[in-house]
């Protein structure tokens, strides 16, 4: 598929996720929480089964593939999709932001439910208090919250910068997987954007709707506040920009710029051929 053919893909795939019905937005939002939520503990169990952190990479992927083939909410996704189909006059910015609003919901219920499950599960019910798995995330928990927190207002702009990264490996994840049709071709698209943001340690929003609630059910001496304000928050908006910027915009403007200029060429030249 040409880069041509793919920003018409991205312009019709936000279109299709504007429109979707609130219901269909929590449900699927849910999901991919959940799904991402999955990846993650994943990814720590095997880092701790290894001690080599890039194996967990190198399997965290697997819960984006699941949620892209599928075809659920990420909403970080969807802040390089969705403001393409605005651009593309497809959309409209109160379709946008109501996606963003309900899918957002949706994953921070989806997290919740899988961090109180899988809380159960590795602490058999509270009788386990000394599970690798656990220490490994409310370290996680409290590196990602007051880890910041210590470096002051230099803090937030580090969480910003890496959530920036991290959704411009995410949405290229997203748009890559639009360059073919096969599924195995989607898969191995996907694989390797993911695999870089999470190596690399970056800041995703959803995966966070995991793991710091789940580190602060297990022990992390983290509060809502500081979970909301030297985290979820400035990762939030550090993912739309990087996702926006980097992915939906810049190759909106470049591919939608050549495919206009070829359009004007093909007219012109055929208007010079009809003339007598």
């Amino acid at each position: 598929m040409s880069p041509n053919q793919v920003i018409e893909s991205m312009i019709q795939s936000g279109e299709a996720k504007a429109k979707l019905p609130i219901k269909d937005l929590l449900i699927r939002g849910a999901l991919s929480g959940a799904l991402l939520g999955f990846g993650t503990t994943l990814a720590y169990t095997a880092e701790v089964q290894t001690g080599k952190g890039i194996v967990g990479a190198i399997l965290f992927p697997a819960a984006f593939v699941i949620i892209i083939l599928l075809g659920l909410e990420l909403v970080t996704g969807s802040f390089a999709l969705i403001p393409v189909a605005v651009l593309g006059k497809k959309a409209t910015i109160h379709q946008m932001m109501k996606n963003w609003l309900w899918v957002i919901a949706g994953h921070i219920l989806g997290s919740l439910i899988y961090a109180i499950l899988y809380i159960i599960a590795i602490t058999q019910l509270g009788h386990v208090n000394n599970n690798p798995v656990a220490a490994k995330i409310i370290a996680v928990a409290e590196a990602k919250t007051l880890g910041y927190k210590s470096l002051g207002s230099d803090g937030l702009i580090v969480v910003f910068v890496k959530a920036m990264l991290c959704n411009w490996m995410v949405t290229l994840g997203a748009v890559m997987a639009m360059t073919t049709k096969t599924v195995g071709g989607k898969i191995a698209a996907m694989w390797l954007p993911i695999l870089i943001f999470f190596a690399q340690g970056f800041e995703h929003a959803v995966v966070n709707m995991f793991v710091i609630p789940a580190g602060m059910m297990l022990g992390a001496h983290v509060t809502v506040a500081d979970w909301w304000l030297w985290n979820q928050l400035p990762v939030l908006f550090g993912n739309l920009v990087g996702g926006f910027l980097f992915t939906g915009l810049a190759l909106y403007v470049t591919h939608r710029q050549v495919d206009s200029m070829r359009v004007l060429e093909v007219r012109k030249s055929t208007r010079t051929a009809t003339r007598p």
